[in-house]
C-alpha cells in the first residue's frame, strides 16, 4: 500500500507563510514587551511635540515677565517660572526639538561614518582593518564626556560643534559592531559565491552583508539617541553647548541651579524632561533588540 500525500491547498500555505513572516513574527516579539511597545508611544509622543512644539506653548519660551519670577506650578504656569519669570512648560517644550536634534543628528552621523568604516574595515581586512581598530581603541580610552569636553576645546562653542562632537564620540562603538557583524558574513558560503562570480566588492557590501548588518546597527541607533542627547545636555550644563537663553534642557539646568534651594522646580521638570526621554529610547532599543534577534543579547 503505497503512502498517500497530502498536500496543502495554495492559499492555506499562502496564508501559514504570511502568518509566520519574520515582519509578522517581529511585531508579535515587540508586542510582547509592554515597556518597549509604550516606550514607542512616548517616543512618538516626543517626536511629534519637537515637531510642533512651537504651537503648543502656552507662553513665549524667550519672552520674560518680571511679574511672575520663580512662581511655583500653578494652574496658569503648570511648571511654574524660572528667575526670569518666563514659563518652564514652555521652554520645555520648545527645548525638546533642541535637546532631539543634538541626538538625532550626532548619532545619525556617527552611526553613517562609523558603518562605513566598519564595514569595509571588516571586509578588506589588512592594514586598513589593523589601523581602525589601533584608533577606535584609542577613542575608546578616553570617558565618553572627558573625549567630547576635548572636542569642543578645540571646535569651540555651539550647538553645531557640540554634534560635531557627540558624532564623534558616537562613532567608534558603530566601527565596532558593524566590523564584527561583518567579519561574521564575510567567510560564508554565499558571500565566496558572489566573489567566484566576479561581483564587485562594494555590491556584495551593500546588497549582501549591509541587510544582514541593519538589525545591529537600528538597535544601537535607538539606544545612543538617549545617550547623545545626554551628552548634549551635559555640555550645554556646563557653558560648552548652547546659549544661556537657549530654551535647550541642559543649559535651562545651567542657568537654573543657583535657585534650587528657594524653588526647586525650575531645576526638577527640566531634569524630569532629560531621564524620561532617555528612559524612552534606551528602552525602545532593548525591545527592539530582544525582537529583532536574541542573538543580539550576547
Amino acid at each position: 500500500m503505497s503512502a498517500s500525500v497530502q498536500l496543502k491547498p495554495l492559499s492555506q500555505q499562502q496564508t501559514e507563510e504570511e502568518l509566520f513572516s519574520p515582519r509578522r513574527e517581529f511585531f508579535r516579539k515587540f508586542r510582547a514587551q509592554k515597556l518597549a511597545f509604550y516606550s514607542l508611544f512616548l517616543v512618538l509622543l516626543i517626536g511629534l511635540t519637537a515637531l510642533f512644539g512651537a504651537y503648543l506653548t502656552p507662553y513665549s519660551p524667550s519672552e520674560p515677565d518680571y511679574n511672575a519670577v520663580l512662581m511655583p506650578p500653578s494652574l496658569s504656569h503648570w511648571a511654574g517660572t524660572d528667575h526670569f519669570g518666563r514659563d518652564i512648560l514652555s521652554r520645555i517644550i520648545a527645548g525638546t526639538q533642541i535637546s532631539l536634534l543634538v541626538g538625532v543628528m550626532s548619532v545619525f552621523f556617527g552611526a553613517l561614518l562609523g558603518t562605513l568604516i566598519g564595514l569595509t574595515s571588516g571586509y578588506f581586512g589588512g592594514w586598513y582593518d589593523s589601523l581602525m581598530m589601533k584608533l577606535t581603541d584609542v577613542m575608546f580610552a578616553f570617558p565618553g564626556i572627558l573625549l567630547a569636553i576635548g572636542l569642543i576645546a578645540v571646535l569651540g562653542t555651539g550647538l553645531s560643534n557640540v554634534v560635531i562632537a557627540v558624532s564623534i564620540f558616537t562613532l567608534p562603538i558603530f566601527i565596532r559592531i558593524v566590523r564584527a557583524s561583518t567579519l561574521t558574513f564575510t567567510n560564508m558560503t554565499y558571500i565566496e559565491a558572489a566573489r567566484s562570480i566576479g561581483v564587485k566588492d562594494w555590491s556584495i557590501m551593500y546588497r549582501h552583508i549591509l541587510p544582514q548588518v541593519l538589525p545591529v546597527i537600528i538597535v544601537y541607533l535607538s539606544m545612543r539617541i538617549g545617550v547623545a542627547i545626554l551628552i548634549g545636555a551635559s555640555l550645554s550644563f556646563l557653558g560648552l553647548g548652547a546659549d544661556p537663553s537657549t530654551p535647550e534642557w541642559g543649559a535651562m539646568l545651567s542657568t537654573s541651579r543657583d535657585y534650587v534651594t528657594v524653588a526647586p522646580h525650575v531645576v526638577f521638570f527640566p531634569g524630569l524632561a532629560i531621564i524620561i526621554t532617555v528612559l524612552a529610547f534606551n528602552v525602545l532599543g532593548d525591545g527592539l533588540r530582544d525582537a529583532l534577534d536574541t542573538k543580539l543579547k550576547e
